[in-house]
């Protein structure tokens, strides 16, 4: 008898500090294969071949430095590609608006920067939805973000919170956008505060690094929450 191939996941990484955090657990614990493609180190891209699900990471630069940051183009188009070949497509923070943005939907300053553990909350019609529907209506989740997306055409949004309208999106059952970080861990947090404390300004919703420790227990139930969509969705497309 023939053995099933494990699902092979691959990722971008735009920063050498902002990896896969607690979705490597989980794809570990599947038994999916990882490989990944290190954009700030100039790594080439993959083959569309040899993956079945592309997860785009976060990162500090924006989907529009495409003049300072040559390999967001061919980034972007691959991230198109992907998703018109039907693979499972995943996006956290600027992998969401980069999603976002190939899909045709402007990429642009968000009013008020988030940074810390703010609550989102969710859509009804997303809670209803198979992904979503282990979530609770209001979830305290890790955003670290100055900027924000226009819902793409098509998509269903997910979830808001004060400081920005869009949250997540889920586009063709397959193509998943997340606005904020339920994947940051405990290693995750100190290293975002190891490289990126300068960006700590003052505003409404900018917490202190102090803050962001102090409520590292809502690692747990972000984690539960995304562990149950990323279950659902390997059910879905992995029967």
């Amino acid at each position: 008898m023939e053995m099933k191939r494990p699902t092979r996941l691959h990722y971008f990484q735009h920063e050498p500090f902002e990896g896969l955090g607690s979705i490597e657990e989980w794809a570990l614990l599947k038994g999916f294969s990882l490989a990944s493609t290190h954009l700030y180190k100039n790594d080439s891209l993959p083959e569309l071949e040899h993956f079945d699900w592309l997860v785009v990471m976060g990162g500090s630069m924006s989907v529009n430095d495409e003049a300072a940051l040559p390999w967001l183009r061919p980034e972007k188009a691959f991230v198109k590609q992907a998703i018109l070949a039907g693979k499972v497509v995943i996006g956290i923070c600027l992998g969401a608006q980069m999603i976002a943005n190939v899909l045709g939907s402007k990429v642009q300053y968000n009013e008020h920067k988030e940074i810390g553990w703010f609550p989102i909350h969710w859509d009804p019609e997303a809670l209803r939805h198979t992904l979503f529907r282990h979530i609770p209506p209001s979830l305290n989740v890790m955003h670290w973000h100055g900027e924000t997306f226009e819902m793409p055409l098509g998509a269903m949004p997910l979830a808001k919170s004060k400081a920005c309208m869009n949250q997540g999106f889920l586009y063709k059952e397959k193509v998943l956008g997340l606005q904020f970080h339920p994947e940051f861990d405990e290693k995750s947090t100190d290293e975002m505060l190891a490289y990126c404390s300068h960006e700590l300004q003052e505003g409404a919703y900018v917490q202190s690094g102090d803050k962001m420790i102090e409520q590292r227990h809502f690692i747990i139930p972000a984690k539960a929450a995304l562990f149950g969509i990323l279950d659902a969705l390997a059910n879905q497309n992995n029967p």
